[in-house]
This record gives structure tokens, sequence and C-alpha cells, in this order.
């Protein structure tokens, strides 16, 4: 396992949510501090080519008459949202601007690059940022996140089912896990596993005394029953805002903060599910720097990572909280990186003359080193 790739110069973008599609990664909405996102402008969307390393940004869609589409046809511009991917399509929930938050589900074509609103029934839950979404056979299962009508935060499952675009509130069973937001949330074995996030000491209620679960709890989407194993190893602290992904039947987290310690991470757990223990794992190669809200993705054997936010690299313990930078960067972790990989990084490294290689070499080495410049320069320090 080895991080074999950093390049800067992609999209600067927090708090965006992104699938993999294909051989393409899509990105979508986020912010980048300094920006205003008081108004319904349309999402934009990034697109990484998973094997040129390259990133794109798409087009804004416009009508037969030329005139760019807005909300509602399409997404306004949102952070703290989710996306997920299901039989080649990609549907959009939830998130918020600076003025309002959304419960409207959209869904957008990667092959026509367009977007549509899907018809719903049912029980639509409440619009809400910060909640954690996954696909578990027919149904996207949505859980937790800070409710708007409310003013709190929730604890409740719902699900829409693909097949009928129906949506329901699952009634669930046992202890649920605590009230929270910017958790994560994956799917293996018929569980949905949530990790982290920030809950509250008077929750449901958001009183700025915020405390951070380090457990993690499963539910059995048959029994509808939550679970909390017993675990063992080196139990990661809680944290929210990371990011979590499963490769070789194992889950990983990655990254986080937490407000109480005030710390940003950029450590590496695995948490194996049959046997219920944590391990921290440490790849070889430079890791990413430590940040929050950042998207990571894997595909095949490769976890792309892009984006977050860090404390500023020359502000002081004290000044860190005030100091953060929006990352423009693209990881990559290959968790089982080829000879020819592990040559080529020699190669990169050592700056060894790569004018004797075919081609088709050098453009790989190009591709792994040479810089994104789709960026927006960096306005602010906040």
């Amino acid at each position: 396992m080895r991080w074999t790739v950093h390049l800067e110069g992609g999209p600067r973008r927090v708090n965006h949510a992104a699938v993999c599609v294909g051989e393409y990664i899509f990105s979508f909405g986020g912010y980048c501090t300094g920006d205003d996102y008081r108004f319904s402008e349309s999402i934009d969307v990034h697109v990484l080519n998973i094997q040129t390393l390259r990133w794109t940004l798409l087009p804004q869609r416009r009508d037969e008459n030329g005139t760019i589409l807005k909300y509602p046809e399409v997404p306004f511009q949102r952070y703290g949202h989710t996306a997920v991917a299901h039989k080649d399509k990609i549907y959009i929930w939830g998130g918020r601007n600076d003025e309002s938050l959304c419960n409207v589900l959209y869904c957008f074509d990667p092959k026509t690059l367009s977007w549509s609103r899907p018809p719903v029934i049912g029980a639509i839950p409440g619009a809400r940022d910060g909640h954690s979404a996954c696909v578990i056979d027919n149904c996207m299962y949505i859980f937790g996140g800070f409710v708007e009508e409310i003013n709190e935060f929730s604890c409740d499952v719902h699900a829409l089912n693909f097949n009928t675009m129906e949506w329901r509130y699952i009634q669930t069973f046992g202890v649920a896990p605590s009230f929270r937001d910017f958790h994560t949330a994956e799917h293996i074995h018929g569980r949905m596993y949530i990790f982290g996030g920030r809950g509250d000491k008077h929750s449901p209620y958001h009183s700025q005394e915020e405390i951070y679960c380090p457990e993690i709890v499963y539910l059995d989407l048959k029994t509808k029953v939550w679970h909390r194993p017993s675990t063992t190893g080196k139990v990661p602290v809680g944290r929210r805002s990371h990011s979590m992904f499963i490769y070789n039947n194992l889950i990983y987290v990655f990254g986080g903060y937490n407000g109480l310690l005030d710390q940003h991470f950029n450590d590496l757990y695995t948490f194996d599910p049959k046997a219920n223990c944590w391990n921290l794992v440490k790849p070889h190669g430079k890791p990413p720097t430590p940040r929050r809200r950042q998207v990571g993705i894997v595909k095949n054997q490769r976890l792309f990572l892009f984006g977050g936010t860090s404390p500023y690299p020359h502000a002081t313990a004290q000044e860190q909280q005030a100091f953060l930078i929006d990352n423009n960067d693209t990881n990559v972790l290959d968790f089982e990186p080829s000879l020819k990989t592990l040559s080529i990084l020699a190669v990169v490294e050592h700056r060894i003359d790569t004018t004797w290689l075919p081609r088709e070499l050098r453009l790989e080495i190009k591709a792994m080193t040479q810089p994104n410049s789709i960026s927006r320069p960096i306005n602010h320090a906040g």
C-alpha cells in the first residue's frame, strides 16, 4: 500500500460530494471559502479521468434558447449534500447554501450530462445537510444530518426505493446511534455501518457543546436492528468530516477533525467487520496533509482523495483554527501497486532521464506528476 500521486491544481472544494461511474469521477458542488453562496447559482460539476488524472469543469447546461438552466431545473450550488450512483445514474440529495437547505431529489445522467427531477412519492425526509447516503440493493438509505425545519440533529433512517421512487421512514429497533451530522456510512455484508460525526451534549439540539463518538455501529438491513459491536485494536479518535471507504472487505477511515481537540487528522485506519478489530495502517509514501471535508473514492485497487480543508502550514497552533486553507490537490493511494508503478515512482524520485522510455510510459509519468490547472486562486485565509 503506497501513496503514489499528489497533484495540485484540481477543484478547490470543501464539503463536496462525488461518485465514480466507469472511468470517471463526478464531483458535485461544495464550496470555497470566501465565495458567496447566498444565491441559487447552478451547481458545478467537475470530472476526473482516473486514467489521465486530468480534471475538467463541465459547461453549464442551457435550454433550447441558449439560456443557462438554473434552480429548480438543476440543483443550486450547495455543500453538505450526498451523491450516490445507481444503474449508471447519479442521484443528488440534500445539502444547503447560505440561505436554505434542500430535500429535492435530482438525477444526473453521465452519458448525456443532463439533469432531471424524478417524481417521488411517500414520506420525503426533511431538508438537511451533513447526512449520509448509501445504496443497498435498490434502495438509497439516508441517516442523520442536521434538519432545518426542526433545527435539530437527526438519528433517523429513511430509504428511497429506486424501483418505485417511494420514500419511507424506516422504523429501527435497538439503541440507535446518537444524533449527529458529518459522519460517514458504508455498507458491507448486508449491514450499514456508521462511524464518527458531530453530536451535542444537548442533542438533538445544537448548543455548541460538541461531542465526538468513537464507536462504530451498524444497522442490520434485514432485521432493522442497530448493533454496537465490541471492538478490539487501536480505535480511532472520534471525528467528523472524515472519509470512509471499503476495499477488500475492510472498512477504511481517513482524516477528519475533532473540535474538542482542535485537531485535523491524516491518519488511516482499517476496521475488519468480521473480527470487529481496528488497526492503524501506515502506507508507504507521503500522505496527504491533515484535513477534513474531503472526498475519497475507491475504484479498483486505488483510492482517489481530493479537496477538503487543512490548517495553514505556517500558522501557529493558536492560529490554526482561524487560518485554514481549502485544498485543490488530488491524491492517489494504491492498495496493490504494481512493479510498473513502483518503477515509475523510482524514475521520478531519482530524476532519471525518461527520453529513452517508450512513449506510453512517458505519458503515464506525465499524468502522475503534472499538476492540473483549473483551480481558482486562493483569495482568503479563512
